[in-house]
């Protein structure tokens, strides 16, 4: 026989058991509020794995009394909603359906779920990891209440490893083994907010200490027991998304100790490294651009030698780059300048005359090519003309920063020679 896992033993049996997520539990917090009018209406939890949204949704169908029913978008489909609704539609009492990874069955799965939701047939609690305004419908968004769940800080993580070590009817307090205080520290440090990795990890350590006949827990023993704990990563979801935005906005910021942090999870998530290397190749003249033009040679270098030498040894060239990029000096002249003049190119003015190429000689008799300046004739090997349609001369659109290398250029166009 299987014994239950510690995590779904421990289950919170009632609100007051539950830790964390405190700006929705308390005196009129949405989950209080919602469990003690007793009257639950359809909504998603949203929020990261272990962080308590199967916990909420058991708590929440106790709440609403009548039938509570459990599916799981990853073994279940349309056909089993269909049988939950269709019982719903004749039953004297109200139906919860909840339905764990709902962001898994497709948008017209989803589809399926509206009329039933709309009615009032059944109370539907969907449970996501993934970031609901992507990965499900509008329709069913709006129909829906959104609860956001956060990951569990470290010392909540330890809370419930403490109670679960005390209590002896569903947890680890049958069992004469202690855990020590560094122990307790590295599984909720590595848990990343996920209570299920902490209490997991506890139990096979503990496990661990007693098929051995040690009566302690102690660091190095947490350590065997866990091995390393899988980074939350999820290369077509939210933490794609979320982890290459802080790594650019770290390097953005010029913080080098964040941006190799945010490197580092990435290339330990197994991130494609060319991926990274295109957004730093993109960053390099988004956010520095000609404060620092080496820097555009520097993140194609990397990408070059992503390719040509490939991981794990291409690892050193991402960090050298980011490193450079966060490092340099910062401006956004060159997205600032061009956004502004692709508002005006967007007009269907014609090319001036004197910039048009006579490639014909019957052309020239049209004026193509007629009073055009060849800059190598004049001193300094420039000349004073207009090189856009009439109604945009004078669009000053490239503004230097004067940042690093661009003080130069400002300088520059003001004397107007350049």
């Amino acid at each position: 026989m299987t014994m239950e896992p510690l995590a779904s033993r421990m289950r919170p049996r009632t609100l007051d058991e539950v830790v964390g997520q405190d700006h929705l539990l308390g005196p009129g917090k949405p989950l209080s509020a919602l469990v003690g009018t007793g009257r639950v209406p359809s909504l998603l939890l949203w929020g990261p794995a272990g962080s308590g949204k199967t916990t909420v949704a058991h708590l929440l169908g106790k709440a609403a009394g009548g039938d509570f029913v459990q599916l799981s978008a990853v073994s279940s489909g349309v056909a089993d909603a269909r049988k939950v609704m269709e019982r719903a539609k004749g039953s004297l009492i109200s139906t919860v359906l909840f339905v764990d990874e709902v962001h898994r069955w497709s948008k017209s799965q989803q589809d399926v779920l509206l009329p039933a939701v709309e009615e009032g047939t059944i109370v539907l609690i969907g449970a996501t990891t993934e970031n609901p305004y992507f990965s499900l419908v509008s329709p069913l968004l709006s129909r829906c209440l959104l609860l956001r769940l956060e990951p569990l800080p470290p010392a909540d993580v330890r809370v419930l490893m403490e109670r679960a070590l005390a209590d002896e009817e569903r947890g680890l307090g049958r069992i004469d083994v202690k855990v020590t205080d560094e122990a307790l520290e590295h599984l909720a440090g590595i848990a990343g907010g996920d209570a299920r990795i902490a209490l997991t990890g506890l139990e096979a350590a503990v496990l661990a200490a007693q098929a051995k006949g040690e009566a302690e827990v102690d660091r190095e023993l947490a350590e065997e027991s866990v091995q390393k704990k899988a980074i939350v990563y999820d290369r077509q979801g939210d933490a794609h998304y979320d982890v290459i935005s802080a790594f650019i906005k770290s390097i953005r910021g010029s913080d080098p100790d964040a941006t190799l942090f945010w490197l580092a999870r990435m290339l330990e998530a197994g991130e494609d490294a060319r991926y990274i290397a295109r957004r730093m190749v993109v960053h390099a003249s988004e956010d520095i651009g000609l404060a620092d033009p080496r820097a555009l040679m520097i993140a194609t270098a990397a990408a070059q030698a992503v390719e040509y030498v490939g991981l794990p040894e291409a690892r050193l060239n991402l960090a050298e780059a980011a490193i450079y990029l966060a490092m340099a000096p910062k401006s956004n002249s060159v997205i600032a300048s061009l956004n502004a003049a692709t508002a005006d190119a967007a007009s269907a003015d014609p090319v001036p005359l004197h910039l048009r190429e006579p490639g014909h000689p019957a052309l020239r008799k049209h004026g193509y090519g007629k009073g055009y300046k060849y800059p190598h004739d004049y001193p300094g090997h420039v000349v004073e003309q207009e090189y856009r349609p009439a109604r945009f001369q004078g669009q000053r659109y490239y503004r230097p920063s004067g940042q690093g290398e661009e003080r130069a250029g400002e300088d520059e166009r003001e004397d107007g020679r350049a």
